[in-house]
Parts: structure tokens; sequence; C-alpha cells
């Protein structure tokens, strides 16, 4: 079942305060990749996605929301900073690279999927596997019993764990590494299946544990079950038809020719992205890509530069123009107790494994926010970035004395404790107020 434009709203809001605008544009964008694959082909060809301009100050949420939109689809997804790229001629990364990564992270993807269906058939092979290993041994301490109910037993003790440490030697597949073409390029070739069946796989004999080899042979013997060319092109068309393309820094690339200087090579970085994002054909390892049905999320601050000062033929293909608030008080308020992976929420976690447990009163977290407030306004504005220094400085002593080996220790963090703990931030923000 697809989600629809508000249930994708709700699932974000589980991880991300506020953006409400951003969230729905992106929601709709979503629900439209939907819309147009139940159309007829005619109508479903003349249907291009409807990109996405994000603009809004760092650490407000701008790549969160699109990371999480593609986990929630599982969608294909990469992220790029446009600064990255240099016009052709130019040594560095050409924007192709960014197709090539899609149809990459596409392919995996798929192949992921696929590994699971069999996941069952070749643990029960890699089992067999490990327990032929074993039997020779154990054959010999034990030559009464008979071979079924010792390799039963075997088999018994592998899945119950208690051979996990064991050590055998295994005859694993030893796969060459793929080369680069040209360093930096992406494209790869590798020699062992350029001349495919002509020369037998090569085996390589190992000395590892049963548990790393389990993992190893699981791997090895669900390659043996699935298709890879149907695995490349299934990836290639889910990349072509829900891959998403999160394009940040957008504006560091912004700028006007007539300014000379580095701008005219932004200047070509642009012109150089406007052929992919409009569509065309991009040559990876798999196959033809085409572009044409790909979304494009692009993001920048505009600090400096403007959404108009973009090349007009490239804002012509971002139609979409959604702008994200900096955070105020009581987004950090929200931040710090609201989503399932609220900072809070990983600290008391993370320290738990220690035998601490940590827990934040309401006035800690309000005082808590505060400092970051005012930590964005008198200093650079980092958005929700700030909270993971202020955990820092805040837990810097509970975490280096942690160790683990004494019993489960209670620790209560309230207003008085981060004031005593964060009283050179506070103390900063109230001297500033004397500076004229």
């Amino acid at each position: 079942m697809e989600l629809s434009p508000k249930q994708i709203v709700a699932e974000l809001d589980r991880y991300i305060i506020g953006q409400q605008d951003a969230k729905k544009a992106v929601a709709i964008a979503l629900r439209n990749r939907y819309r147009r694959s139940m159309l007829p082909d005619e109508i479903k060809d003349e249907i291009t996605p409807k990109n996405i301009i994000m603009k809004g100050p760092t650490g407000v949420g701008k790549t969160e929301i699109s990371r999480r939109l593609a986990k929630l689809v599982k969608a294909p997804f990469i992220k790029v900073e446009a600064t990255k790229f240099t016009e052709v001629g130019y040594v560095g990364r050409d924007v192709e690279s960014m197709i090539r990564d899609l149809a990459e992270v596409a392919v995996r993807l798929v192949k992921d999927e696929k590994i699971a269906e069999v996941e069952e058939k070749a643990r029960h092979d890699a089992e067999s596997k490990i327990v032929d290993a074993l039997y020779s041994a154990r054959k010999k301490q034990s030559s009464e019993t008979p071979d079924k109910i010792l390799k039963s037993n075997i088999l018994d003790e592998l899945q119950s764990g208690k051979l996990d440490n064991h050590m055998l030697e295994l005859e694993l597949n030893d796969a060459p590494k793929p080369m680069e073409i040209i360093p930096g390029s992406g494209a790869e070739i590798n020699i062992g299946d350029m001349f495919g069946g002509l020369f037998p796989k090569k085996k390589k004999k190992r000395k590892l544990s049963v548990k790393e080899a389990m993992k190893l042979l699981v791997l090895e013997e669900s390659e043996k079950l699935i298709d890879m060319d149907a695995i490349n092109s299934e990836g290639l068309k889910r990349a072509e038809q829900s891959g998403i393309i999160f394009i940040d820094e957008i504006d560091k690339i912004a700028g006007k020719g007539s300014q000379g200087g580095p701008d005219v090579s932004r200047e070509g970085v642009q012109r150089d992205i406007l052929p992919i994002v409009e569509g065309c054909t991009v040559m990876t390892k798999y196959g033809a890509l085409k572009t044409d049905y790909i979304l494009f999320i692009a993001s920048g601050a505009f600090h400096v530069s403007k959404i108009n000062d973009l090349i007009p033929e490239l804002q012509g293909r971002f139609p979409i123009t959604v702008e994200l608030n900096s955070l105020t008080y009581e987004d950090f308020v929200n931040i710090f107790t609201v989503p399932d992976n609220a900072v809070t929420k990983q600290y008391a976690a993370m320290l738990r494994v220690d035998n601490i447990d940590l827990q934040f009163t309401k006035d800690a977290i309000e005082e808590m926010s505060k400092v970051a407030v005012a930590e964005n306004e008198t200093t650079e504005d980092i958005g929700a970035r700030r909270l993971h220094t202020i955990m820092e400085s805040l837990l810097e002593d509970v975490s280096f004395n942690a160790c683990g080996d004494h019993p489960m220790i209670s620790i209560n963090i309230d207003a008085d404790y981060v004031k005593e703990h964060l009283s050179k931030q506070i103390k900063k923000h109230d001297l500033r107020k004397f500076i004229l």
C-alpha cells in the first residue's frame, strides 16, 4: 500500500521537527511518483518529476528530509555536493558521476533484496559445507558414531552457536578487486568478468572462525542463487523511475559570470548539470541510464547568493521552491524530546552500555534549548548540529568516567547540572550584552 501525502508527512514528523512546507512539497512529489506509475504508458512518458529547491540555513533538516524520504519508499538515493564538481576541461569530478553513483546504489539495493529472498536456502547450503568441513576431524575422534548422527550433532552445535569461535580451514572464492579505468572517474573494469567462463574461479584457502566462515559462505551461496544480469537490469530501471538525487550546496555555484574569477567556472558547472536535470542518457557500467524521471532536490543556505543567481534554464528545471526556517527555542525543546532518534535518547542508550542510567528533567531540556538558541544567535547559526556540541560538553565527565565495571548508576540531569557544566557558554552570553 502506497503512503498518502499526509502519511508521508506523519512519518517524517517522527524524525524531523517543524519545516511543514518542505515536508508537504516532498510528500506531494513522492505521491506523484506513485500516481504516475498507475497511468498508461503514453501518458506516463509525458510526465516528469517536479524538482525542488530547498532554501534555508544549515542544520534545519534539508538533507534529513530527503534521506528519510528515500528510506521511506526504499528508493535509490544519493547525496552529492555541487562544489565537488568541476566544469568540463578541469581536473575533478564530472557531473555524470552522480548518475553512475545512483546506478551503483540502485543495483546494490536490488541485490540486497534478492539476497534476502534466497538467504534461507543459502544458509542451509552454507551449513552443509561447514558440517562437511568439521566432519572429518570429528570422525577421527569418534569413529564408532554413525555418520548421520555425527553430522546431526555437528549441525545442532553449529545452529546453537557453540561452534562460533571454533577455527577451521575452508576454500573460498578469491574475487579480484575491480580497477578504475581513470582514477576518480568511478568507471571500473573487472578482469575476471571480462573473460567470463573462460577461466575457472580461483579458490583460496583461508583459516577463520566458524562465525566468519558462515557469513562468507552465505554470501557466496546467495550469489550462486541470484541472476546478476536481471539484478543489473532491475537496478537501472529502479534508478530511472524512482531515483532521488540530493544536490547540496547549490548556492555555492550560483554566481554571475560578469563578476569574473571563479564564477565563470561555477556557471560552467551549472551548464553541465543542466542536461542531467533536463533529461539525458548517461552510460554506466550496468548500461545506459535515462535521467528524465529522476527526482532532483537541490538545497542551499543562499546567504550570499540568491536563487535568481542560478542560470535561468536551471531555475526553470526546479519549479518548486520551499524555504526552511531557522530553529526556535520551542523547536529545540521538541528536538531534544520528540523524535525517535532524539539526541538525548541516543546518549542515554550509549551510556546504558556502561551501566549508566541517564535521565533528563524538563527544566534541563529547557535550559539546554536556551543555550542552543543563544549559541546560534551569538556565533554561527548551525541549527540542530549545535545540540551535539552541547551534549558533548554537558556529558564529557560522565562519558570519560563511565567504564561498565560497576553496577547500574542513575544520573539525573537537571537545570542546575546544565548550568554548572555549561557555565562557560552561559557566562559568555551574559557578557555579550555589555559589548556595544
